[in-house]
């Protein structure tokens, strides 16, 4: 099929050409604004620390191979035979992909990879040490996958694009059995944000002799997070990113930077301002993201239930509405309280990772800010993509539940 002849959106996101263009220094830019602030006494965005630091100190040869080689580990993790192999949605071609999902067994492996380097002597604190230049060697690493992605989208079938956007990413690249988009999605960078938080932990334990509360309620809130993403591997394969997202910069740069750099913001802010928390508080604060957890869980767990057998006696007695596409919607239990309560969760739980960073800086807050603005966004398309797919099926949905988020306000 010519890949002319494929339909392509009029519709531009994110600002269209000047917008993404914006975007390739913004993203970067961010990162970096962050982390040097952080590290700084005050810690504050309004008190820049200055001078910024040169290429020349950014990248070490050393570090890019650090990077390299635990891609490396992960893609040959993801290679292995083990664990199930699943099918993805339906294509514009008719056909399925396979997808296999081993994530849980990466995980263990790796846990056990870094556990022995560390009896033998491994300094996990080297990660601290040298964070920026492994945030600038994993950019740079974004930034070489983005134009290979590019170009390899000029060589692909029309078919294989992805049905929205205009830029000409393919939805699904693949290297022989080798899916990109899903590699990327979660091991590296899912599995770097974990890593980065132990290595902070280990930098605290170093500098102060033990790990203080804080950290430990950083650092396991947030691994419960990343053990449930994997737990749950197969699910992603129904999130806009899989479905609908094509896979170039923004996506390449957030799996493989953005993620394990910022999402790690509380810990490496908690090694160099110490917080001491009450137990009362901490308490409140795990009450929280068990609350947050609690929510987002439930209602993923349902929603992919009621996709899987809408006969499922866990779901078979929620209310429904029908659709012209030959689907039902969801309008009771979770899915009938707000229009995105997997969000709600996500958010709750947000909040309970800045807390123990205490009150007296925004800057640990920024996921949560950050977080929000892009659920809200995400909502926004998602609103537009069912409007467009279920019709007078969505518009009554919206009508029964009309909170999108948050119940009461938003």
């Amino acid at each position: 099929m010519d890949r002319h002849k494929i339909p392509r959106t009029k519709e531009l996101e994110f600002g269209g050409v000047l917008g993404a263009a914006f975007l390739l220094i913004l993203l970067p830019a961010t990162v970096f604004c962050l982390l040097l602030t952080c590290k700084s006494e005050q810690a504050s965005l309004l008190d820049f620390p200055l001078p910024l630091p040169t290429l020349r100190s950014l990248w070490n040869p050393q570090d890019f191979a650090l990077v390299l080689a635990w891609v490396g580990l992960q893609a040959f993790l993801y290679m292995l035979p083990t664990g199930k192999v699943t099918e993805g949605i339906v294509l514009r071609d008719k056909s399925r992909l396979q997808y296999r999902i081993n994530g849980i067994h990466a995980m263990w492996i790796t846990a056990l990879v870094v556990g022995v380097g560390m009896a033998a002597g491994l300094r996990l604190s080297y990660i601290y040490d040298h964070l920026l230049q492994l945030a600038f060697s994993a950019s740079v690493l974004a930034f070489g996958l983005s134009i290979l992605l590019y170009l390899k989208a000029l060589l692909a079938p029309g078919t294989a694009l992805a049905p929205g956007g205009n830029s000409g990413h393919e939805l699904n690249p693949r290297i022989g059995a080798f899916d990109l988009k899903f590699f990327c999605e979660l091991r590296p960078g899912l599995l770097g944000w974990a890593l980065i938080n132990m290595a902070m932990l280990v930098k605290e334990t170093e500098l102060r002799g033990n790990p203080s509360l804080a950290m430990i309620l950083v650092n396991g809130f947030q691994l419960l997070y990343v053990v449930d993403s994997f737990w749950n591997e197969e699910a992603i394969l129904t999130t806009m990113d899989i479905v609908h997202e094509g896979f170039g910069f923004m996506l390449a740069f957030g799996d493989l930077a953005w993620v394990p750099f910022l999402y790690s913001l509380q810990s490496y802010f908690l090694v160099s301002h110490p917080q001491k928390l009450s137990l009362p508080v901490a308490g409140g604060i795990v009450l929280l993201n068990g609350l947050g957890y609690s929510i987002f869980r439930s209602a993923n767990s349902q929603k992919n239930t009621f996709r899987r057998n809408p006969a499922d006696p866990k779901v078979a007695g929620l209310r429904t509405i029908p659709t012209a596409t030959g689907r039902r919607l969801l309008v009771s239990g979770w899915w009938g309280f707000v229009r995105h309560p997997n969000y709600l969760g996500d958010l709750i739980m947000a909040l309970a990772w800045s807390l123990p960073c205490g009150i007296s800086h925004i800057l640990p807050y920024f996921y949560i800010f950050y977080f929000t603005v892009l659920l809200i966004h995400r909502e926004a398309r998602d609103e537009h993509q069912c409007l467009r797919k279920y019709g007078l099926a969505w518009q009554e949905y919206c009508r029964r539940v009309p909170y999108r988020i948050f119940p009461y306000l938003y």
